[in-house]
């Protein structure tokens, strides 16, 4: 008994946080539909009252991180050491743990969506403007909440030598329980990000084989869920160097691979030519945009449907993704981490989309006749494929690159709450690892089992709108931990003077 109380009051956030995620399940399974009505409530409230806040904040992220990386504090190093990990190894964690699936699930259907509605009128073609706006919901406001985080989490372990815990970022108030509860707010977000993400990976891959193979079963998505959070098991207690690096490296290979595939059949001119002249827009419109002014306001419906919601969604996986960046960028400059976490995934993504995003309009231009054949998210990616040669051969690489970039997401999501709940620490006791790899299979498998039952149908939708809850109170944290930190940084540039003078 007395080891059972020692062990509690060790692993107390662990704790808590296992019992929380208990009493969540409960609670969904008992009362779907009450649930789903609740988020859908609080989740179009917080949209509809915080919307534009979100809008001013990521703006300001942005505009912060290039203020720090142009400043001569930009030259400090993470760690005073040579980087951890080489270039491509760097930047394919980042890009797999940030986006991965996310580009797969949203490849054709998101800029065929903004094509046929287009949301601002600014006197671009509307595949120039489908393409730019698409830019800016995967573009720099996403990935500058993620480096905001991650410069946060590496100034205060790199530089001021604490723990990997949020909570540091206040610390002249270690003991409070207030604001010790940041760091069990972040378990939680974790959490149902990482649920919500692995739910819609698995629906992706079952439309995916049903469009293949023409039927109705339902299994797959139960079965690829065991195997992702098998593998990711697999790699994150293998740790960075040898499993989560092996796998990122690995998808990003495969990603060039079936990126080439598409251009190689499609046409480059075009695809290069809205890709420069999309990304032009996006840069000079990036204020308009990032604030919806004039004709770069899509409407308060638009807004509340597509940007509010990837704003609150980006930000929800902005604590966990940024400290796992931080973790991986351990030598690296200031500067560095900021502009590659900016820059590198953000060329990428504007690539990627332009290429499917041209050719699945001029598919549509061959039709002549439009009738939804890309609007059902899950399916989109392979309906496109079947247009090309060898599309039951790149249907099968896409479904395999779905799971090879759930994997990467789900072991990144576990070494970081392994992380935290255990007083964080950079390489976390393998038993902690384990323990969050049953806990969101068991999670993840629970709400799957739900949403399969007709009365809970809208339960994955709940889930993701229970990201925009769960990421409020870290947009009005995002405020309190950058005011902190720029009083860190000046605080120690003054003793840093004093102490030379």
């Amino acid at each position: 008994m007395n080891k059972m109380i020692a062990y509690l009051k060790e692993n107390t956030l662990l704790c808590f946080s296992f019992l929380s995620i208990l009493a969540l399940s409960l609670y969904i399974s008992l009362a779907p539909q009450q649930f789903y009505a609740l988020i859908e409530q609080y989740s179009i409230s917080i949209r509809n009252s915080f919307g534009v806040f979100y809008l001013w904040l990521g703006l300001a992220c942005v505009i912060f991180l290039l203020v720090v990386a142009i400043s001569p504090f930009g030259k400090r190093r993470l760690g005073g050491t040579t980087p951890e990990y080489g270039f491509f190894s760097w930047t394919a964690m980042l890009y797999s743990a940030g986006m991965g699936a996310g580009i797969l699930l949203r490849a054709v259907q998101e800029p065929v969506f903004m094509q046929q509605n287009p949301p601002i009128q600014t006197g671009s073609s509307p595949e120039i403007i489908a393409l730019e706006y698409t830019f800016y919901q995967w573009g720099f406001t996403a990935w500058a909440f993620y480096a905001f985080f991650a410069l946060v989490i590496g100034y205060y372990v790199y530089i001021r030598k604490e723990s990997i815990l949020l909570s540091n970022s206040f610390s002249s108030a270690k003991t409070s329980n207030v604001i010790r509860s940041v760091d069990y707010l972040t378990v939680m977000t974790t959490v149902v990000a990482i649920v919500a993400a692995i739910a819609l990976g698995t629906a992706q891959i079952e439309g995916g084989l049903q469009f293949l193979l023409g039927n109705e079963v339902s299994i797959y998505a139960y079965l690829f869920t065991f195997l992702i959070f098998l593998l990711a098991f697999i790699s994150v207690y293998r740790g960075i160097h040898k499993g989560i690096k092996q796998i990122s490296n690995l998808n990003i290979i495969i990603t060039i691979l079936l990126l080439g595939f598409v251009l190689f059949h499609s046409d480059l001119a075009q695809i290069f030519s809205n890709f420069f002249i999309a990304s032009y827009h996006y840069v000079i419109d990036f204020i308009p945009l990032s604030l919806a002014l004039g004709d770069h306001n899509p409407g308060k419906e638009f807004l509340t449907d597509w940007t509010f919601y990837y704003w609150a969604f980006w930000l929800s996986w902005a604590p966990f993704t940024g400290i796992f960046i931080a973790r991986i960028s351990k030598g690296r400059t200031v500067r560095q981490l900021i502009f590659g976490s900016l820059f590198l995934p953000c060329f990428g993504s504007f690539l990627w989309f332009s290429s499917f995003g041209t050719s699945a309009f001029q598919l549509i231009e061959t039709w002549g006749v439009y009738e939804g054949e890309f609007s059902n998210v899950f399916t989109s990616l392979f309906v496109y494929l079947k247009a090309f040669p060898l599309s039951g051969f790149t249907s099968i690489v896409t479904i395999l690159l779905l799971v090879g970039f759930l994997v990467t997401s789900v072991d990144s999501a576990i070494f970081v709450l392994s992380m935290f709940t255990d007083k964080g620490k950079e390489n976390p006791k393998k038993s902690h690892r384990l323990l969050w790899a049953i806990a969101l299979f068991l999670f993840t498998e629970a709400i799957l089992i739900l949403a399969s039952y007709s009365a809970a149908g809208d339960v994955l939708t709940a889930m993701q709108k229970f990201l925009i809850i769960t990421s409020l109170p870290f947009a009005f944290l995002t405020v309190l931990i950058g005011i902190n930190l720029v009083k860190s940084i000046l605080s120690e540039k003054k003793d840093y003077t004093n102490l030379n003078k």
